[in-house]
């Protein structure tokens, strides 16, 4: 059973930055898209950034130039760098491959 373990969430000023981490189990890492997804509070489920295994990064508009998604399948873990972090990227980001989700990390930006 592949699990999917988000890190490094937290609190941060508007302005501010933080990395997210995704470690996957098992095997054949390499060969699966990657995507980190947020959900605020009453609203639906969204992508923020998605990864192939050929590396084809895609954005949603609302981040683009301010996020990059990056990946080592050496080590199994995907990335998601946040930069000018704005109120209204406070959220619970999930690692994504498939059908298997992450537990998800809470990032809260303040104003």
């Amino acid at each position: 059973q592949v699990q999917l373990v988000e890190s490094g969430g937290g609190l941060v000023e508007a302005g501010g930055s933080l990395r997210l981490s995704c470690v996957a189990s098992g095997n054949m890492f390499s060969a699966y898209t990657m995507g980190w997804y947020r959900q605020a509070p009453g609203k639906q489920r969204e992508l923020v950034a998605s990864i192939t295994a050929g590396r084809n990064r895609n954005y949603a508009d609302s981040v683009k130039g301010r996020f990059t998604i990056s990946r080592d399948n050496a080590k199994n873990t995907v990335w998601l760098q946040m930069n000018s972090l704005k109120p209204e990227d406070t959220a619970v980001y999930y690692c994504n491959r498939n059908s298997i989700w992450g537990q998800g990390t809470q990032v809260t930006v303040s104003s």
